[in-house]
């Protein structure tokens, strides 16, 4: 968590003591922000220099590059249907049409019952920077349901993994950059601190310079009208989790009328700028920890965490960090735990409510002096694979951030926030805190203070809140649905502990995102599921 950002979600795919993978998850865009719609509302309907035209060339899929986090292929899906893959092309700047073009990654298993396909339904799993590309058949299982009558779609959204994605410091020099200490406590380490800022920022326009002003959330949303048109789709059938929401709130301000069938869940408050976003996950993750303490506590010897209340366990977590950050304890081969992996990898487990069980692990294991659990859960959430790559997720993830929003502090600025921080996380507050700074040094402006998600004659977008929700705090899903307006947002309730709801497996939560996607019936306003 050496530069967290206000809008990040990093649900893990696959978690396994042997080897961690996750998608991660912030928020952001801009770029040309002056252009006109494509297609859509007004536009002209072939696009672009015609693009909205272009035909799709499905081939089997190859196995996901390093940017993308690599692997192998995707195994087929039940019934032996396999999964193809094409790219699309769209203008860099939508401002320039005629301009150059990049190549967007696809992604798509065909519905099973052909005779009665509704359509594309369009995923965006979060990050940003997350790929599309490897997150839907690794969640594919879960809607397999809805594949009975769509083609599930995802995509690399530009700057992502194999769509242009941004490039930024070398693996060797990123091992340093997340371990570094982005909490600092004196005069020289805040310059260390800003120096690195400015390293990683300065490398990012050396290598993806042209591309930077451009890959931001306005124009991942112009792609997406783009990506409508292409795929033959009268409207977008749109699932977007954690940043995806946010990427579907702009979609829907921009081409209204285009609107689909839409479901938001682990919902981004577009009402909030970073400081009030950073705040928000601060008292997100603190809450997670605090229902991960008192689980903790409720299982008494069986809790391996010392402590008899939540407060003492809490305590006994803020002591190892302290700890940590006067001294690193051995982590995997020559690679130490420091003080931002361990808080990064406790911040990974807090995501899901299924991996509790390692988080007590790895505390218990660093408090006896091992942090090899904890900083693998950190690689997880920073992209890095067992041989030390990494893949682009935090360096997309820094660029779109810092395109969509305006917000640069200074260290004196920040400084004098940590007091609120730290109020509002003793665990995650000062690592939030400076983690505002993660644009200060950024050599492409911001285009917002937060974005506009307003969409006045949208069809029914049905948005999923979870009340133990870390990432996204639950409070964020009815200010989505007061900003998106009247008669468009309908609210639903999930009781539950985790980032998101849909992927919970909850029954009730399933019956009705199922119900609204497959037969349109949209569920009554104010439904609590638990």
């Amino acid at each position: 968590m050496p530069t967290p950002s206000a809008r990040c979600s990093a649900p893990l795919a696959a978690v396994t003591a042997a080897a961690l993978l996750a998608v991660t998850g912030c928020s952001g865009s801009g770029g040309s922000a002056g252009a006109g719609p494509v297609g859509g509302d007004g536009g002209d309907r072939n696009g672009p220099r015609g693009l909205a035209s272009q035909r799709l060339d499905w081939t089997a899929c190859k196995a996901p590059s390093a940017a993308q986090g690599g692997g192998t292929a995707p195994s087929p899906l039940p019934g032996g249907v396999r999964w193809q893959c094409a790219s699309m092309d769209v203008p860099l700047d939508y401002a320039k049409p005629d301009g150059d073009t990049i190549e967007l990654a696809l992604i798509r298993a065909e519905a099973r019952d052909k005779s009665r396909r509704i359509g594309s339904l369009v995923f965006n799993f979060g990050g940003p920077g997350g790929s599309g590309i490897t997150a839907l058949p690794s969640f594919a299982p879960d809607y397999e349901t809805l594949r009975g009558r769509y083609d599930l779609v995802s995509f690399d959204p530009r700057g992502v993994g194999r769509s242009d994605g941004v490039e930024c410091e070398s693996d060797k020099q990123l091992d340093a950059y997340y371990a570094q200490d982005a909490t600092p406590d004196t005069a020289a380490e805040e310059k260390t601190f800003t120096k690195n800022l400015a390293a990683y920022a300065s490398a990012c326009e050396e290598h993806s310079g042209p591309a930077l002003p451009h890959v931001g959330t306005t124009n991942a949303a112009r792609d997406m009208e783009m990506m409508r048109q292409v795929l033959g789709d009268k409207k977008l059938n749109y699932f977007g989790i954690s940043y995806g929401t946010e990427l579907g709130g702009v979609y829907a301000h921009q081409f209204p009328k285009s609107v689909g069938r839409t479901v938001f869940d682990a919902v981004v408050d577009p009402s909030q700028d970073s400081e009030q976003g950073s705040l928000g996950q601060a008292r997100g993750f603190q809450l997670a920890l605090d229902n991960f303490a008192k689980d903790c506590v409720s299982r008494g010897g069986a809790c391996k965490l010392p402590g008899t209340t939540p407060k003492e366990i809490e305590a006994f977590i803020t002591g190892l960090l302290g700890q940590l950050d006067k001294k690193p304890i051995a982590g995997i081969g020559p690679r130490k735990l420091t003080q931002t992996e361990a808080t990064n990898g406790i911040a990974q487990t807090l995501y899901s409510q299924e991996f509790w069980p390692l988080l007590e692990q790895g505390l218990d294991e660093a408090d006896a002096g091992s942090g090899a659990l904890l900083l693998a859960l950190s690689d997880s959430m920073n992209g890095r694979d067992q041989q030390g790559r990494y893949s682009n997720l935090q360096a997309a993830n820094a660029a779109i951030n810092c395109v969509d929003s305006k917000d640069r502090y200074t260290v004196e600025q920040t400084r004098a926030k940590l007091p609120e921080f730290r109020k509002a996380s003793p665990v995650f507050g000062d690592f939030l805190g400076w983690g505002m700074m993660s644009c200060s040094r950024w050599p492409v402006p911001g285009q917002w203070p937060h974005p506009d998600v307003s969409a006045p004659g949208a069809a029914p977008i049905l948005v999923i809140g979870n009340t133990g929700d870390p990432a996204t705090p639950y409070a964020g899903a009815r200010a989505m649905v007061d900003a998106l307006g009247k008669g468009v947002g309908v609210e639903i309730t999930y009781k539950g502990q985790g980032h998101g709801a849909y992927n919970s497996g909850n029954a009730c939560v399933q019956k009705a995102v199922n119900g609204f996607l497959l037969n349109g019936k949209v569920p009554a306003a104010g439904t609590v599921c638990s």
